[in-house]
């Protein structure tokens, strides 16, 4: 399955846990594994707290630090800040099923990770069904 995310921002970072938890229901798994990965070179998949939106901001606040958009950078597309925060931040997740139901912490939320946006993205979404013991 793909899930397409259309992004507003340079850098933002989108909650995407009730998009995930339609295609679970759809799916019809009950039990097994959801593996999320973002076929994109500067963007990202992570999981933080949702409950807290100032979270979001930190996160970003401290990569935007961290890794500046403007700085002596060799790749020539202007970029280079992006595909460094997506490689520190990650391009896959994977998430336990059961009973139909993401395993999540009480506060979790998956984030798609936009590094150069606006643009419109897609995540793979695999539903492996099964019990992994």
């Amino acid at each position: 399955m793909i899930l397409s995310v259309k992004t507003r921002e340079t850098t933002e970072l989108v909650d995407i846990t009730s998009d995930i938890n339609r295609l679970l229901q759809k799916s019809g798994a009950d039990q097994g594994l959801c593996m999320l990965y973002v076929p994109h070179t500067t963007a990202a998949v992570t999981i933080n707290e949702s409950a807290d939106p100032s979270v979001k901001s930190d996160m970003l606040m401290i990569l935007n630090q961290i890794i500046p958009w403007e700085a002596n950078y060799r790749h020539l597309e202007g970029n280079s800040a992006a595909h460094i925060k997506t490689t520190l931040v990650g391009s896959s997740e994977l998430i336990a099923i059961e009973n139909n139901q993401l395993v999540l912490g009480t506060w979790q939320g998956i984030f798609f990770c936009e590094f150069d946006g606006p643009r419109k993205r897609k995540l793979q979404v695999r539903i492996l069904e099964g019990n992994f013991r």
